[in-house]
């Protein structure tokens, strides 16, 4: 069986579900909502590798890469119903489609930006969901986290069977993005978790090095109990 095949075969089914506005940890409301605008680069990504099916990608590949981008419609669904819950914030979401443009635009690879923005970018905004969002975001970032590991890997191989290597630009990039998501936190915080350079130094690490550490927390499943769940799914906001 050939590795994209075993990706494909790891993958597991899930249908996103409107979720309910809990309590998030305080301090990190701000962050949260630019976690949520980029959602809006779910669905370019998706695009990304339907550009790259176009062109040279493995024929072993493609039915794997065709799923991938199926699961990108799903998140962009499930992070809209998270959006929904939780409220967005006007100015959040004009700043995040200026980036979608940038990531769009830029002249790398479809497959590179796609692994970049996956390893790098998704991998750092779903254990911060995990970190300080309400049970609603929790388990969405499981679902999701679960289908990205295979799109990170998948992607991962086929970059390098066909010798592809991110630029200093699209790299800079990924920098200016992570940054402007974690820009409202602040630094040397009681808690790690709401320290800026904690999740900056976390998407550097996956970057360079295909791994942080310091997100291993991220590694257990966790299933949320009936009470973390409101019974309302009306919440309102100001």
């Amino acid at each position: 069986m050939n590795p994209y095949q075993k990706l494909l075969n790891r993958k597991r089914k899930w249908t996103p579900v409107q979720t309910t506005a809990g309590t998030v940890t305080d301090g990190s409301q701000e962050t949260l909502h630019r976690v949520i605008a980029l959602r809006h680069l779910e669905l370019p990504v998706g695009d990304f590798i339907l550009d790259a099916l176009n062109n040279d990608v493995p024929d072993m590949a493609r039915e794997l890469l065709l799923s991938n981008v199926k699961d990108e419609q799903n998140h962009d669904l499930a992070l809209s119903y998270v959006a929904d819950a939780y409220g967005i914030d006007d100015k959040a979401e004009k700043e995040a489609h200026l980036l979608r443009e940038a990531w769009t635009s830029h002249p790398d690879h479809t497959l590179l930006k796609a692994m970049v923005a996956e390893r790098a970018v998704f991998f750092v905004l779903l254990p911060f969901l995990r970190a300080h969002g309400d049970a609603g975001m929790r388990t969405v970032s499981a679902d999701i986290s679960r289908d990205e590991q295979v799109h990170v890997a998948s992607n991962s191989i086929i970059c390098k069977e066909l010798n592809l290597e991110p630029s200093a630009s699209l790299d800079k990039l990924r920098k200016a993005t992570i940054n402007w998501v974690m820009q409202p936190l602040g630094v040397n915080t009681e808690n790690k978790k709401l320290d800026k350079n904690f999740w900056l130094r976390a998407s550097d690490q996956l970057m360079y090095q295909g791994k942080a550490p310091e997100l291993a927390y991220t590694k257990s499943a966790r299933m949320l109990a009936f009470f973390e769940h409101s019974n309302e799914n009306l919440p309102q906001y100001a």
